[in-house]
């Protein structure tokens, strides 16, 4: 056990390494970031100095290993525009992230999983072929289309929630369902389509043989081993969705991360972009680290090689 965390940990940091490289490679080919933050009317002498206080004028592979070396010390820099340190900036904005993003995951549990079991014990139903049409229809619906139309029934033409900022959880309310909606539709799926496989398993029928309610064989002893297609889906929803709330965070004005990074690549403020990069990827890694060993959990014959 303590091996293969070792070994994922290792994993994890040439992954990250490999991510950095990229981010870098891709910001650096984007544009010359003293064309952006040095004004019209700035010398050429003022431009070469501010270039020069920043690092930019050393040689690409130069900037490459002290930005290297910067990481793995924890310096990060600061942001090109505010001169604040780049990674508390990023994280004082991941706290509104990680809110909306457990909201928006809760919704899809609360919902998801009920509807793919109610929709597995009775398929080709009426009820079923009602959850799966909606569940089309969640996977169909645009995310930014479903957050304008939320906020002008619920906003706009009933005064329910917030359309817009945070203040307490009833802001969190609208962009919640909005990334919420999918999920839905993706966990009824899910748990429809493997709860319909284990129930037709001889391990099943022996339980029902015995006389066991269907509730308890369905709850207890088939939906265990149905959840862990679902688990993974769930860990890859929650990572992707950390870090790609953008369209949610802009329409519902949430200062989030993703709006961070989001205003950082437009101002090729790469030290924010970096630090946003190296915290996604961070959670990442532990929320894949946390999947696998839930495997184990559900299922005791998964072993760690």
């Amino acid at each position: 056990m303590a091996q293969y965390v070792l070994t994922r940990l290792l994993q994890a940091i040439l992954a990250m390494w490999a991510v950095v490289t990229v981010v870098f490679v891709l910001l650096h080919a984007a544009g010359d970031p003293i064309a952006v933050l040095a004004p019209e009317t700035m010398t050429q002498a003022q431009r070469a100095e501010l270039a020069h206080s920043l690092g930019l004028d050393l040689p690409l592979s130069a900037q490459y290993i002290h930005f290297l070396g910067d990481v793995l010390h924890g310096h990060l820099g600061v942001s090109f525009y505010t001169s604040e340190p780049a990674m508390t900036l990023v994280l004082q904005r991941l706290g509104v992230t990680v809110e909306l993003v457990v909201a928006a995951m809760v919704v899809a549990l609360v919902f998801g999983v009920p509807f793919g079991i109610i929709a597995a014990l009775r398929p080709g139903r009426a009820l079923d072929r009602t959850l799966r049409l909606v569940s089309v229809l969640g996977s169909s619906i645009p995310t930014f289309f479903l957050g304008i139309l939320l906020i002008l029934i619920f906003s706009v033409e009933f005064e329910l929630f917030p359309s817009s900022g945070v203040g307490d959880w009833r802001n969190f309310v609208l962009p919640a369902f909005t990334l919420a909606f999918y999920r839905i539709a993706l966990f009824t799926r899910l748990i429809r389509t493997a709860l319909i496989g284990e129930l037709s398993q001889d391990y099943v029928r022996t339980a029902r043989a015995k006389g066991l309610p269907t509730i308890v064989v369905t709850l207890k002893h088939a939906l265990r081993n149905a959840l862990l297609p679902f688990v993974t889906a769930f860990g890859l929803q929650f990572g992707q969705l950390l870090g790609g709330a953008v369209i949610t965070e802009t329409i519902f004005a949430l200062p989030g991360m993703n709006r961070l990074a989001l205003d950082a690549i437009a101002r090729l403020d790469y030290p924010i972009v970096v630090a946003y990069v190296i915290v996604i990827a961070g959670l990442f890694t532990l929320i894949n680290l946390a999947v696998d060993l839930m495997y184990s959990f559900l299922d005791p014959r998964v072993t760690y090689g």
